[in-house]
């Protein structure tokens, strides 16, 4: 029972700094009039996502419903513990979008929807939802290799801001570029809008899977199920030194 109320404090806390300064920072930028708000709010979300999944790596470290689906397909989480996951992710979205409501102004709030991602007019719904399966699988994909592969380098959240930061320059202005059913479900909830929540569920959460389940398949290094074929390494990768067999035992004869 600690361990499971670890996890989901953990994944509350995390999701709830993500939700509260994404989104702040999405109302800041339209308040402000900024030059760049694109580039505001992309360096906002890679900034804060990159610290808290640092912060709560050692714990979870998931922060996005896509993520735990991922690792869930992959068979590198219990269903169990993975529900009490996406629970966590859910409600501590939702509340740092009513914290939002409580302390920002009311207008602001409501013209930029609580902080929350839009499709934009241009783009038809089988284009947004290409694109946030193509993002998170970008995600995704750097999640397993910088955190799950035993063989990654350990930098941390670092990378796996940068990514969310360039899908946002990337894709931002048509999808809002969600890429975390929860980051986009938690404002819906607070300012009652729900526009393209299907996407937004349907299009990370596809594109999680195939990342992780690729992934894992294909570059995670693990024991083969024939042993005669040694173990698998990279093409450029000298072969392991086998050790000569070791000398007959001479047997003594009797005098």
């Amino acid at each position: 029972m600690r361990d499971a109320t670890r996890h989901f404090l953990a994944e509350f806390i995390g999701i709830f700094a993500l939700v509260f300064v994404g989104s702040g920072a999405i109302m800041a930028a339209q308040h402000l009039k900024a030059a760049s708000p694109l580039l505001v709010v992309a360096t906002a979300h890679g900034l804060i996502l990159s610290i808290m999944v640092t912060a709560t790596m050692r714990i979870s470290g998931h922060l996005n419903p896509a993520v735990t689906i991922g690792f869930l397909a992959a068979r590198r989480i219990e269903p169990l513990m993975a529900g009490i996951y996406i629970c966590a992710q859910i409600l501590g979205a939702i509340a740092a979008a009513y914290v939002l409501k409580a302390s920002m102004p009311a207008d602001m709030f409501a013209a930029t929807r609580g902080g929350g991602q839009a499709i934009s007019l241009d783009v038809t719904t089988g284009q947004a939802f290409t694109l946030e399966l193509i993002a998170t699988f970008f995600l995704m994909f750097v999640v397993f290799a910088t955190a799950v592969d035993p063989n990654a380098p350990r930098v941390g959240g670092f990378a796996i801001g940068l990514t969310v930061g360039a899908d946002i320059l990337a894709i931002g202005p048509l999808t809002g570029a969600s890429m975390n059913p929860a980051r986009s479900l938690g404002p819906a909830v607070a300012s009652g809008i729900f526009e393209g929540q299907g996407v937004y569920w349907a299009g990370p959460i596809v594109g999680a899977i195939f990342a992780a389940v690729l992934y894992d398949r294909l570059f995670l290094r693990r024991a083969p199920e024939l042993p005669l074929h040694g173990a698998v390494r990279a093409d450029d990768e000298p072969p392991p030194e086998v050790a000569p067999p070791p000398p007959p035992a001479r047997s003594r004869k009797k005098r």
